[in-house]
């Protein structure tokens, strides 16, 4: 008698809704932990080829922490695409504009380079405040 692995298809899972208290924080903990959750590392079905992940919304992005001097010394790069059209960032300015922008460039760093984590990444809904959209979807509160 053969035995097959189970390979879980797109509409096997439906996907759940988090939430994550981003107060006192550690960016690179934080994003790691999203990432693996965006992945679906943590269910049971999980299979690489797949989107098996859940929906993760991320209140009090301003409030997260850098650790050592990575405030002043980190910096994040992008290119116009015209000569001479390199932009820097540091992670100080970062913070006070766009604080969401710095969880979501660290998460999409830690997904596949390809449409399925451009997908994945989608599920990630970052908001510098309190208050966020999603309460219809009744997210569920997850302790990191």
């Amino acid at each position: 008698m053969k035995k097959y692995t189970y390979s879980a298809k797109k509409g096997d899972y439906k996907a759940k809704w988090y939430i994550i208290d981003a107060n006192g924080l550690v960016l690179g903990r934080l994003s790691s932990m999203v990432a693996s959750r965006l992945k679906g590392k943590c269910n049971p079905l999980y299979t690489p080829h797949s989107d098996m992940g859940d929906f993760i919304v991320i209140v009090n992005a301003d409030k997260i922490l850098l650790t050592g001097k990575k405030t002043e010394q980190k910096c994040y790069y992008h290119h116009s695409g015209y000569p001479g059209g390199l932009k820097t960032t540091i992670a100080k300015d970062l913070m006070k504009k766009k604080p969401e922008d710095l969880i979501r460039i660290a998460v999409k760093g830690m997904l596949p380079k390809n449409s399925l984590g451009r997908d994945m990444g989608r599920k990630l809904k970052v908001y510098a405040g309190e208050k966020h959209p999603h309460a219809a979807q009744q997210p569920e509160m997850l302790k990191l």
